[in-house]
């Protein structure tokens, strides 16, 4: 393996969708909107519900019929999970779901699969689904990705832990990291160098509250009582020196999570003010598979 020269080639620009509620047609217009502001990705999360600041459990849209909407209401952007989870459907019945979006929507579709987080814990646990220890999951996990291997479309493999990067270098098209710092995200890219065969495709995606300008998006921030270190928070130049970091080190795609996710504004923000500036960087960090 040799070290990478930056490529000449910016990021791709991705936003998280609205998936906790019970009224898809939100979905819709911030896909919409982000097709028509010339992003290149919308993704939908994988869960049962999300718990409220109040401690009320909020509705979840279906990961996999969402994924086939999407790909009917939207005609160009890329449609993709991030991440579908590998505990809540056999392999078999997942990759008939993802192959029928990709169907529907032929080369758009992209799959990030991950074995699942503190929250998919309790979420299954409150249904009686097992859960498992981090070794069943990955053995799930792993079970998922053969059986998505040569399908029509990228399957990305998500989550920060060795095992699971292990995973995406030995059998998967590119690996997604959710939160944490440019330097972490460093790191994880730097070991994926070390292992990987073949060329993947890096990823990040984390948290925003996007705003005209600083001050506006701190207000936004104290009223969404939202923060955090790897927070993009500001208006666009703190936010384009915040995503820099994660291009710098290898990140193909910056997908990005606003916490305010139905405000289709954020659409335009990131279409009209950020994602020109980070398409013009080029992707540093260690050549992967290279």
């Amino acid at each position: 393996m040799s070290d990478a020269t930056p490529s000449t080639i910016g990021p791709k620009i991705g936003l998280t969708l609205p998936s906790f509620r019970e009224d898809p047609e939100r979905v819709f217009v911030v896909a919409r909107a982000a097709e028509a502001a010339g992003l290149d990705g919308v993704f939908a999360y994988d869960h049962l519900f999300r718990f409220a600041a109040d401690g009320t459990r909020r509705p979840a849209l279906e990961l996999t019929a969402m994924l086939g909407a999407l790909a009917a209401e939207t005609s160009t952007i890329a449609i993709g999970s991030l991440v579908a989870r590998a505990s809540l459907r056999p392999a078999a019945t997942l990759a008939a779901a993802l192959d029928t979006a990709a169907r529907i929507a032929p080369g758009r579709v992209i799959v990030a699969i991950g074995s699942g987080d503190h929250e998919s814990r309790t979420e299954n646990e409150t249904f009686g689904l097992e859960f498992g220890t981090m070794a069943q999951r990955v053995a799930r996990l792993a079970e998922a990705i053969d059986e998505l291997r040569d399908r029509a479309y990228p399957v990305w493999v998500g989550g920060p832990s060795t095992a699971v990067r292990q995973l995406a270098a030995g059998r998967a098209d590119g690996w997604n990291r959710w939160g944490g710092t440019a330097a972490e995200f460093a790191a994880g890219a730097a070991e994926l160098a070390a292992i990987a065969p073949r060329p993947l495709t890096l990823s990040w995606g984390g948290l925003a509250v996007l705003a005209d300008d600083d001050e506006a998006a701190r207000a936004k921030a104290e009223r969404l009582g939202v923060g955090g270190r790897d927070l993009a928070l500001g208006g666009p130049d703190r936010v384009v020196d915040h995503f820099a970091g994660y291009v710098g080190a290898g990140a193909e795609w910056i997908i990005v999570g606003p916490v305010d996710s139905a405000d289709a504004d954020n659409a335009r923000r990131l279409g009209a003010d950020i994602a020109p500036r980070l398409r013009a960087l080029s992707v540093g960090g260690p050549s992967v598979g290279g």
